[in-house]
């Protein structure tokens, strides 16, 4: 029905105008009586052989939502009538940011991806908190953190730290997006020196508290081999929990989109089925040459079952889904799901 019905029709709209339109829809419709029972039946898929152990947490399944789509916490009661098994909320920032300028987001049909140079646009940290003590559903949630756009370089371990302390008591993982092409000041951010000193300050600050959580870093998918080799380094020496495989690409390269439309969009970061290859290679490399030391969150062009199984058989615990979630609409999170029910028979 969705790729059918609704999607040629969401796809005539703004891709930034028609993303608030959904949440408003799917926030409607939870609210009808019957709605978010018959979602459940549609999409939910409870079974014991798809839980998953890693770094600490259970997981009901391994298919869960990337960071960016609901970036303020609005939905994701809402979204876990889909099946997902956990949840990823933000980018969140301490103060709340506008982001870019508009139009910054933009779909690549021909090669289902999007480009997007949002700018880590939230309400920030005391909206976001704010919504999540009306956690219902108990599904798991992630918290992927970052720093305002006009913070001095300074203070950025600053910002991280302002997000990490007051989102502790409210989500089971958090992520430290140093990646995003979007903000500014990106160099220092992917620093090797820079990262150890912010890692460490926010495992400082984690072992302040009551019950530790996990912290993973999410990485770019254009990473060479010696930069994922200082990766593997930096998991080892910091004692990082785990990684995420990977955020947005850079790269343009094999496009079916023309040369005039890929500049008349103009810079950003390319997320969908053009960057699955890069991913996995990512996925892959990390997983053998750290002889599996570290989990991986697989997330980059899954847009089907077998796209997910790829990640999962390169070396990725579990895999996240966003632009395949906008084109493939939430049976994508069942059909992934099935097909590794299907491997236990």
């Amino acid at each position: 029905m969705y790729k059918a019905l609704l999607r040629p029709i969401f796809f005539t709209f703004d891709p930034e105008k028609i993303h608030h339109f959904t949440f408003s829809l799917i926030k409607f419709t939870s609210k009808i009586p019957g709605f978010p029972a018959l979602f459940r039946s549609l999409y939910l898929i409870e079974d014991k052989h798809l839980e998953r152990e890693v770094f600490g947490l259970k997981f009901k399944n391994p298919v869960g939502l990337a960071a960016g789509f609901d970036k303020n916490a609005l939905l994701y009661n809402q979204l876990a009538n889909f099946g997902f098994g956990f949840i990823e909320i933000g980018t969140v920032t301490p103060k709340g940011q506008p982001g870019n300028p508009k139009k910054r987001l933009f779909r690549l049909k021909d090669d289902k991806g999007i480009i997007n140079r949002m700018g880590f646009n939230n309400e920030g940290l005391e909206a976001a908190i704010a919504q999540l003590k009306k956690n219902k559903c108990r599904l798991i949630i992630g918290g992927n953190i970052g720093k305002n756009t006009a913070t001095q370089p300074e203070d950025y371990t600053s910002d991280y730290l302002e997000c990490f302390n007051a989102l502790h008591p409210y989500v089971d993982y958090f992520v430290l997006n140093v990646s995003c092409p979007n903000v500014g000041s990106h160099a220092k951010l992917n620093d090797k020196d820079y990262l150890e000193e912010l890692i460490g300050a926010v495992q400082k600050a984690n072992k302040t508290f009551e019950i530790q959580k996990p912290i993973l870093l999410k990485i770019a998918p254009d990473l060479n081999n010696d930069q994922l080799d200082e990766i593997v380094e930096l998991v080892k020496d910091t004692n990082l929990d785990g990684v995420i495989a990977s955020n947005t690409s850079t790269d343009r390269t094999g496009l079916k989109a023309s040369e005039a439309q890929l500049e008349a969009i103009g810079n950003g970061g390319l997320s969908g089925q053009p960057i699955k290859v890069k991913s996995t290679r990512v996925i892959q490399y990390l997983s053998e040459k750290s002889k599996k030391a570290f989990p991986i969150i697989g997330v980059g062009g899954i847009h089907s079952a077998e796209d997910a199984l790829e990640k999962i058989d390169a070396g990725a615990d579990l895999v996240q889904i966003y632009t395949g979630f906008i084109y493939e609409g939430p049976s994508l999170i069942k059909r992934i799901n099935k097909a590794l029910l299907e491997r236990k028979k």
